[in-house]
C-alpha cells in the first residue's frame, strides 16, 4: 500500500455540493442516494442538510462522501485515510478516495491510489474506469485501451460508454460518439441513472454537427437547473475546435447558472486571455482562487497577470495592397527595443502572403506576444509551465516562446512566428471549423514553401513511421494529435499533415488546397471534404497519397540502416579529425536523405571535411543545399556568409545575415556586422535598424551603435538626427575616434 505522511492539499469548506461528479458505481451505500438525487435535480440546500445529517453516519464510508458532498475536504481525506489503513485490500474506498485526489489536482497522486485499488483487485472495472480518466483528461493513448477493456468485462457500465464519446468527440469521430452515447442512454434508463452526462454529450454532438442543442439543453435544465456543468463541458468541445468566442459564451452561462461553480470561473478567465480580455480574464480568475485556493492553473494564470506590467505594447498599421491591418506586439521590456522592429517585419510579410494565397482579409488586429520565460508562455497558453509547446494561435491571438527562451540552435523563432500566422488564416477563414490537422498542415506546408526556412525538412521519427505504416488514414488524422497511441506520434502527425498539404498541391495544384480548407463550415467531417473537393473517397486519397510519400523517400526507406551507418562513420570521421575519411559517408548520407537538417545533419559534416581538405567552393554548395533543404543553424549560417565574402559574393553573404534575426536576434555582433555591410551597400534604413537594435543591446558600450545611426542617417538625408547621434556617441566616449572625425567634417561642411 501506498503510505501518505503528508496530508492532502485542503480545500476546507471551500467545494461545494455540486462539486462532485456523479457516482456511477453500484457499491455507493444506499444511505447516500436520496442526497444524491437531491444533488442531481439541483436541490441545492435540501441536497446540503440530507448529506449533513450522514456526517454522523456509523459507517465510515458514509461519512467520508457526506464530508466531501458538504465541501469539509480534509474530514473526507482523514477517514477516507483511516478506512484504507484499516483494511489493506478495501477497493471501493480507495477508488473514491483517488476520485478525491482528483477533484483537488492531485493527478498523480489519483494515478497511484487506482493503481493500489487494481493491485488489490485487478479486475475492478471503477477503478480502470477511474484512471483511464485521468489518461483522457491528459490526452494520453491509454485511455482508450483501459475504457475497452472494462467494456469487456461488463457491457452494461454506463460511464465507460460516456468516457467513449467523450474522446470520440474530441477526435470528431460523430458516428462513433453517437453509437456510444445510445448505448450510455440505454444503461440510464434500465437502471434508472441520471440522465445528465449523456444529455449534455448528446448536446456536444449536436453542436459538432453544426445543429441545435437546444433541445437537449432544455432536458438538461428541467432535470436540474442548477446545472452550470453542462455549460462547461459544451465550452470544453468549442475549445477544442478552438472556437474560442463560442466557448466564451458558454461558459458565462455556466457561472450564470451556478454561480459557484469554481472550474468554469477558471476556464472562463483562461479563455477571455486567450482572447486577449486581460481584466475580465483577471475577476473571473480572482473569484475561482475563492473557491477554489489551490488549483494550480488558477494560481499559475493569477501569477502571470501579476507580471503583466513587465510587457510594452506597440501597435502598427500593415498595408496590403488597398487595405490595412492593425498589428499588436506585446514582448517584455527587457527586450522589445531589439525585437519590435523583426517580429514587426515577419508578421507584416506574413499576413501580405496568407491574404494572397488564401484570398482572405482580415476582420480584426492581430495581436502577437512573445514570452522570454517558457514557463510564463505554457502559463499563459495552459496554465501549466513545462509544456512543450513553441507556440499557440487563438484566433487574432498569437502567443509564442521568445528568441531568449530556449537556446539559439534549438529553436527558430522566426519559423514559429510564420507557423502560427498560418493558423490566424485558415482558422479565420473557416470561422474556427478547420479540423486540427489541416491547420497545423498548412502552417508546416507554409514553413516549408514561404517561410524563413523554405525546404521541406523532415525528421527521422516520421520516416520510420512511414516505414512501419504508422501513418493514419486522413480522416482519423486528428487523432494522432488529440490522442497518441505510442510515443511521438504528435510530431509525426505534424509531418504527416503537411506532407498531406504537399502531397495535394503537387496532385492537384495549390488552389485545390485553399478549396478543401473552405470546405469545413461545421456541417462537412474530413471525409466528406476530401470527397467534395478531389472527387474520390478517402480510401482513394489514402491510397494515392501512401504512393507519394513512399516515392519522395523512396531512397531512405529502403536504405535506412545504411543511412544511419554513413551518418555514424562521418560523425566520428569528424571526432577524430579524419577529414578525407568523412567525406565519403557524409555525402553518401545527404543523397540517400537530404531533408535531414538537424544539429548533427550530414550536410554539415560534409561542409566542415570539405572546408578542412581546402575544399572550400564544395563546401559552399554544401552548406548552400543544406539550406536549401531548410537547414538553418546559426554558426553554420555564419560561417557560410564568412566564405561567401571571400568567395566575391558579399551581396548574398549579406542576406544570409539578415536571416539569421529569425534565428539569433540577441546577437550583437551579428548586428554591428550588418549595419556595416548594410552601410556599405547603401541599404541605409536597414542599416539604421541594425544599429538601433545593437543600441538595444549594448548598454555598457553605446558609442559604436549611436555612431552607426549617425552614419545611416546622414546618408537619408537626417542631418539633425545624424548630429544628434553623434553627439550621443561622444558623450559616451568622448576619445572615440571615428565619432571625432565625423563631427569634424560634418562642422567643415556646414563652414
Amino acid at each position: 500500500m501506498m503510505t501518505r505522511t503528508a496530508t492532502l492539499v485542503l480545500l476546507l469548506f471551500a467545494a461545494t455540493a455540486g462539486a462532485q461528479s456523479i457516482d456511477y458505481d453500484p457499491r455507493r451505500p444506499a444511505e447516500l442516494r436520496p442526497c444524491d438525487d437531491h444533488r442531481y435535480h439541483g436541490r441545492v440546500e435540501q441536497a446540503r442538510t440530507c448529506y449533513a445529517k450522514l456526517l454522523e453516519s456509523q459507517t465510515p464510508i458514509v461519512q467520508a462522501e457526506a464530508a466531501w458532498a458538504v465541501g469539509d475536504i480534509q474530514r473526507a481525506n482523514q477517514i477516507f485515510r483511516d478506512i484504507v489503513q484499516n483494511n489493506q485490500h478495501a477497493v471501493q474506498p480507495r477508488v473514491r478516495w483517488a476520485r478525491l485526489y482528483l477533484q483537488t489536482h492531485q493527478y498523480s497522486d489519483a494515478v497511484e491510489m487506482f493503481g493500489e485499488a487494481l493491485k488489490a483487485f485487478p479486475a475492478d472495472a471503477h477503478a480502470k474506469l477511474g484512471l483511464a480518466s485521468v489518461f483522457a483528461e491528459r490526452f494520453e493513448g491509454q485511455a482508450r485501451p483501459l475504457v475497452e477493456d472494462v467494456l469487456k468485462q461488463d457491457g452494461d457500465l454506463i460511464e465507460a460508454h460516456l468516457l467513449t464519446a467523450s474522446m470520440d468527440l474530441e477526435e470528431g469521430q460523430l458516428d462513433d460518439a453517437d453509437k456510444a452515447l445510445d448505448r450510455a442512454m440505454r444503461v440510464a434508463n434500465k437502471e434508472k441513472l441520471p440522465p445528465l452526462e449523456v444529455y449534455t454529450l448528446r448536446a456536444s454532438l449536436e453542436m459538432s454537427r453544426g445543429g441545435n442543442p437546444d433541445q437537449w439543453i432544455k432536458r438538461i435544465l428541467d432535470y436540474n437547473p442548477r446545472y452550470g456543468a453542462m455549460y462547461q463541458q459544451l465550452a470544453h468541445f468549442e475549445i477544442m475546435r478552438r472556437r474560442y468566442k463560442e466557448a466564451t459564451v458558454l461558459l458565462r452561462r455556466a457561472v450564470e447558472v451556478q454561480p459557484d461553480l469554481w472550474a468554469a470561473h477558471a476556464e472562463l478567465g483562461s479563455n477571455l486571455l486567450r482572447l486577449g480580455n486581460v481584466e475580465e480574464a483577471r475577476k473571473h480568475l480572482e473569484a475561482a482562487y475563492s473557491g477554489d485556493p489551490y488549483s494550480p492553473t488558477t494560481v499559475n494564470s493569477l501569477r502571470l497577470l501579476d507580471r503583466i506590467n513587465d510587457f510594452s505594447i506597440s501597435e502598427d498599421p500593415v498595408v496590403v495592397g488597398e487595405d490595412t491591418y492593425q498589428v499588436q506586439l506585446r514582448l517584455h521590456k527587457k527586450e522589445s527595443e531589439v525585437l519590435r522592429p523583426y517580429v514587426l517585419d515577419l508578421t507584416s510579410r506574413s499576413i501580405q502572403s496568407f491574404s494572397q494565397r488564401y484570398g482572405f482579409k482580415l476582420q480584426e488586429p492581430v495581436t502577437v506576444e512573445l514570452y522570454p520565460d517558457h514557463d510564463d508562455f505554457a502559463v499563459r497558453v495552459a496554465a501549466l509551465p513545462g509544456i512543450g509547446l513553441l507556440g499557440v494561435t487563438f484566433g487574432y491571438v498569437v502567443a509564442m516562446d521568445s528568441p531568449s527562451s530556449r537556446p539559439t540552435d534549438q529553436f527558430h523563432w522566426g519559423s514559429t512566428l510564420w507557423h502560427e500566422m498560418a493558423h490566424v488564416f485558415t482558422l479565420e477563414v473557416t470561422d474556427h471549423y478547420v479540423p486540427r490537422w489541416l491547420s497545423e498542415g498548412i502552417s508546416v506546408f507554409e514553413e516549408w514553401r514561404t517561410g524563413p526556412t523554405p525546404g521541406v525538412a523532415v525528421p527521422p521519427e516520421a520516416i520510420a513511421a512511414l516505414e512501419k505504416k504508422q501513418f493514419l488514414p486522413v480522416a482519423d488524422l486528428d487523432s494522432g494529435f488529440i490522442r497518441p497511441s505510442y510515443p511521438g506520434q504528435v510530431q509525426v502527425s505534424y509531418m504527416q499533415s503537411g506532407l498531406v498539404c504537399l502531397f495535394i498541391e503537387q496532385r492537384w495544384g495549390f488552389e485545390q488546397l485553399g478549396a478543401l480548407l473552405r470546405q469545413f463550415d461545421g456541417k462537412r467531417t474530413t471525409a466528406q471534404a476530401i470527397e467534395a473537393t478531389f472527387k474520390i473517397a478517402p480510401a482513394a486519397f489514402d491510397k494515392e497519397f501512401d504512393a507519394f510519400v513512399r516515392n519522395r523517400f523512396a531512397n531512405v526507406l529502403a536504405n535506412f540502416e545504411e543511412w544511419q551507418q554513413k551518418s555514424q562513420a562521418a560523425r566520428q570521421a569528424i571526432q577524430k579529425e579524419r577529414w578525407a575519411d568523412a567525406v565519403e559517408p557524409a555525402r553518401r548520407a545527404v543523397a540517400l536523405y537530404p531533408e535531414y537538417v538537424a544539429g548533427d545533419s550530414p550536410h554539415l559534416i560534409l561542409a566542415k571535411a570539405l572546408d578542412k581538405l581546402n575544399r572550400r567552393a564544395d563546401a559552399i554548395v554544401a552548406l548552400e543545399d543544406y539550406r536549401r533543404a531548410g537547414g538553418w543553424d546559426p554558426t553554420a549560417l555564419r560561417e557560410l556568409a564568412g566564405w561567401l565574402d571571400a568567395a566575391g559574393r558579399a551581396s548574398e553573404a549579406t542576406d544570409l545575415m539578415i536571416s539569421l534575426n529569425y534565428s539569433d536576434p540577441l546577437n550583437a555582433e551579428v548586428h554591428s556586422q550588418l549595419g556595416e555591410r548594410l552601410l556599405t551597400a547603401g541599404r541605409n534604413e536597414e542599416a539604421l535598424r541594425e544599429f538601433q537594435a545593437l543600441l538595444a543591446l549594448n548598454r555598457l558600450d553605446e558609442a559604436p551603435a549611436h555612431y552607426g545611426m549617425a552614419r545611416a542617417l546622414r546618408e537619408m538625408g537626417d542631418k539633425a538626427g545624424s548630429r544628434r547621434h553623434l553627439l550621443d556617441a561622444l558623450a559616451t566616449a568622448p576619445h572615440f575616434k571615428p565619432a571625432q572625425a565625423l563631427l569634424l567634417k560634418m562642422i567643415e561642411e556646414r563652414t
